[in-house]
């Protein structure tokens, strides 16, 4: 059976108007809904004191899992909690720690649905290294993302029938981890705003990104194997 999976990235805070209600009437045909990071207004390093209006947009949608961008993270640990406040679906992030200490958030999640079992790995862009000076004044650290995600889909393949990226690393970056990561079947990526208007194959693993400020959003059916679909406009 055809699995149908909706997938958005880089909001900016601009899921609002005709852009959601877009969105409302796309989700009801599908099975699974992820977001690939930045979906809040908020910069890098801002300071958030109430929750962002795009996690009660999220949760109407039904959201699925989402990655964190680099607008939902910061150095310190009490302002990424601020950030991802009013979220309530899971918000993963497969390299994002305390610094020597454990992870932050959640790595990967496995989800039953329409008869398969997926399972969903995570990684973002490293803000901040282990080897870079400023890491002796911040409380968190970033693990280098493609090695984040061989390490989960190593873990997580044997365990599901259909295994999904959801990375903020940019384009260039996900088409270089579909060739170093054969045992993922689809990365759904974001951050550098690249317009894919279909799956890009890359040996087995398909590839896809929509752009950026709630101008597309990814329409897509897995089946036996491969992906199909591509952008749907939302303006």
């Amino acid at each position: 059976m055809p699995l149908k999976i909706l997938h958005t990235n880089d909001f900016h805070g601009t899921l609002v108007g005709q852009p959601l209600a877009k969105m409302m009437q796309l989700r009801q045909d599908a099975d699974l809904y992820f977001d690939s990071g930045d979906c809040i207004k908020a910069g890098n390093l801002a300071f958030v004191f109430r929750p962002e209006p795009v996690w009660n947009h999220l949760a109407d949608l039904h959201c699925d899992a989402s990655v964190t961008g680099n607008r939902e993270c910061h150095l310190y640990e009490f302002a990424v909690r601020m950030k991802l406040s009013g979220a309530k679906h899971p918000v993963l992030c497969g390299n994002l720690r305390r610094k020597g200490a454990d992870y932050l958030l959640p790595r990967s999640l496995v989800l039953d649905r329409e008869g398969y079992r997926i399972g969903v790995v995570s990684a973002m862009i490293a803000m901040v290294t282990p080897k870079m000076s400023s890491q002796s004044a911040v409380t968190l650290t970033w693990e280098p993302p493609t090695e984040t995600i061989l390490e989960l889909a190593e873990e997580l393949r044997p365990q599901v029938d259909l295994l999904v990226a959801l990375t903020h690393i940019g384009h260039r970056q996900d088409l270089e981890l579909a060739a170093k990561c054969p045992r993922l079947d689809v990365i759904l990526g974001g951050h550098s705003h690249t317009v894919v208007q279909a799956p890009v194959q890359v040996g087995s693993t398909f590839v896809c990104q929509g752009g950026s400020h709630a101008k597309f959003a990814g329409v897509y059916e897995w089946n036996d194997g491969i992906l199909t679909g591509g952008l749907v406009p939302l303006k």
